[in-house]
């Protein structure tokens, strides 16, 4: 099979095939598809509740599912927002699958109608693809051969006409998420002692405090913090610890130690997987440990020369469901 025999750029006039065009979006795209920015096409109810769903602007990849289209993609781009309706359930409930298709009658084996007008089309369309199982997250699960990305899955009640935001999931991927990845280290050069005493929450251990410079893109943050050489002493010790993140606390973990009043040490791990809300990104924000000691047990938690506390903090971007 001959070569596509204008490659991209051909200057003195050669005529560049949309087949090219469209290999040059895969490659920027790095083979992937889905939204462009964090917040790009967001489905959303209506402020006042009706039988239809709004699609917020933004810009999208879509890999072309054309037979013979190895390595070609469309970027699409909706300026302003969508509005689509959404037929009323009747005694049943019913699930619909949004999502953003491109209906390319040109390209080799597709079948859609040829637009009104061939210079503006459009080529590119909101589709609601009505009665889906309420477990389908892709639109490939329906319809594989679409040029087709997921949007959101609207899980309807029977006998219901208008769409509410708690109805709607959303089913957006990103097309280039970025991350950002750091280690910060802590090392406490004295003893420093936690009693068991008050059933309170304490700032503690106090060398666990980093400032971090959150990313104006970053949409969650995973963070996992390991003691190693914790410090036990005294009796038998029950306690708690979270991270805390910008003032918001993380999951505790449980510390339940009964090896009696012998020093002891051991490793903790601390996870967390939090939310960065938009007031937050593009800010600094403190992390910190807090400690709560309770009253059951008597033994007492400490750090010292001999404990390494580690905090690995990853920023994410992942589609934002966030109001704006």
């Amino acid at each position: 099979m001959a070569w596509d025999s204008v490659p991209w750029f051909t200057e003195g006039g050669a005529e560049h095939s949309s087949e090219v065009a469209r290999l040059l979006a895969y490659a920027a795209f790095g083979g992937a598809q889905g939204i462009v920015g964090s917040g790009d096409l967001a489905v959303k109810a209506l402020s006042s509740p009706a039988a239809q769903v709004q699609v917020r602007p933004g810009a999208c990849a879509i890999i072309n599912r054309a037979a013979g289209s190895t390595y070609q993609a469309y970027a699409g781009r909706l300026p302003t927002s969508d509005t689509v309706n959404i037929a009323a359930t009747g005694t049943s409930a019913r699930s619909d699958l949004i999502v953003a298709r491109v209906e390319n009658p040109y390209s080799y084996g597709e079948t859609w109608p040829n637009p009104s007008d061939p210079v503006v089309g459009p080529y590119i369309f909101t589709r609601v693809i009505s009665g889906v199982s309420n477990t389908v997250t892709n639109v490939r699960q329906v319809r594989p051969s679409d040029s087709a990305i997921t949007l959101a899955r609207i899980d309807i009640p029977a006998n219901t006409s208008s769409i509410t935001q708690a109805m709607i999931k959303d089913l957006r991927t990103m097309v280039s998420p970025r991350r950002e990845r750091v280690l910060y280290t802590a090392f406490p050069g004295t003893l420093s002692t936690l009693s068991y005493q008050d059933n309170q929450w304490h700032n503690w251990p106090t060398a666990a405090n980093w400032d971090i410079d959150v990313p104006s893109w970053a949409t969650r943050v995973k963070i996992v913090v390991t003691l190693a050489g914790f410090r036990y002493t005294r009796s038998d010790v029950y306690a708690k610890m979270h991270t805390v993140f910008g003032g918001d606390p993380g999951q505790d973990t449980v510390i339940d130690d009964d090896q009696g009043a012998n020093t002891r040490r051991s490793t903790l791990v601390l996870a967390d997987n939090m939310s960065v809300p938009s007031a937050k990104r593009g800010t600094t924000q403190t992390l910190r440990l807090q400690t709560y000691m309770s009253r059951i047990e008597t033994g007492d938690v400490s750090v010292d020369a001999g404990t390494s506390i580690i905090a690995d903090v990853e920023f994410v971007e992942d589609p934002d469901e966030e109001e704006v």
